[in-house]
């Protein structure tokens, strides 16, 4: 029987997109519009290292603005919008949780997470709230 070997990263990829794909093409069989999504998750991976860099080298947090107010560093909303892409793409794989055998899409993942949070409150004899009613149905 042999084996597939996983797809090679893609060129360009920087440390920390390498080895987001080494960990995610190593245990998982990916679709192609999977490894699609995954080559814009390393990539943004890679950018997200580079402006944390640049802002561990800032002297500060803060600039001055047009109107010499002081504000917010430009590159702290980067990383912002960086992380939630991030956080984005990878939901958009699908990948299992270590308890699962197959992922769940996002709104399985919602429903499983409040039919939970119902269990949990009904077996500590909590009264259902007004989100119970509405989730139920």
């Amino acid at each position: 029987m042999s084996t597939i070997p996983p797809p090679k990263p893609p060129i360009g990829l920087k440390t920390a997109g390498r080895r987001l794909w080494s960990e995610v093409v190593g245990p998982y069989i990916l679709t192609p519009a999977e490894l699609g999504v995954l080559v814009q998750a390393c990539r943004t991976t890679d950018e997200l290292d580079r402006l944390e860099k640049e802002v561990h080298g800032l002297p500060t947090l803060t600039t001055i603005g047009s109107t010499g107010q002081m504000r917010g560093h430009p590159l702290l909303s980067e990383i912002r919008s960086h992380r939630a892409l991030l956080e984005k793409l990878m939901s958009g794989l699908n990948l299992p949780d270590e308890d699962q055998s197959v992922g769940d899409r996002a709104p399985s993942r919602h429903a499983s997470h409040a039919a939970k949070a119902r269990w949990r409150r009904r077996k500590h004899g909590d009264p259902p709230t007004d989100a119970d009613r509405t989730d139920a149905g």
